[in-house]
């Protein structure tokens, strides 16, 4: 079964989207380079918005089998758009950053990646859409010394 999304178009280039099963609201304008005022989110940010925001719940899902405190994980997303042939989206880069003290493993690191890969936005998008998820692990925790 599909989810139910309305968009209204409000004027002055800007739009609501409601969520069916909660209700919520997301406003959108346009960009400025694209005759809006920039004042809210652009559709093209919320596909960046979407492919950051899937990268962490996969993870947070992750976490879950590992027992792993992600809470802080942050991603820093880019968002290019190229004009030919057309104007689109023409590159994300996505900067996962974890926060200090999580002991990740080698074998951690690369299911975190695996996982990450495996996004769904990321697959939904057109293959001339470049991505680039980058990771920024935690450095390990030096073992103490007891220089007795």
């Amino acid at each position: 079964m599909g989810v139910p999304i309305r968009v209204i178009y409000q004027g002055d280039l800007h739009c609501e989207a409601v969520h069916g099963p909660s209700g919520s609201v997301l406003r959108t304008d346009a960009p400025v380079d694209n005759g809006g005022r920039g004042e809210l989110f652009s559709p093209t940010d919320l596909v960046a918005t979407a492919l950051g925001s899937c990268v962490l719940t996969i993870l947070g899902l992750l976490s879950r089998q590992h027992g792993w405190r992600l809470e802080g994980t942050r991603i820093d997303l880019v968002k290019e758009m190229a004009t030919d042939p057309v104007r689109r989206i023409g590159r994300l880069t996505a900067d996962v950053h974890f926060p200090p003290g999580l002991g990740f493993t080698a074998k951690d690191r690369l299911v975190i990646q695996r996982a990450a890969d495996a996004c769904p936005v990321k697959h939904s998008l057109h293959p001339d859409v470049t991505v680039e998820i980058r990771f920024h692990f935690p450095a390990p925790c030096e073992p103490e010394r007891n220089d007795q």
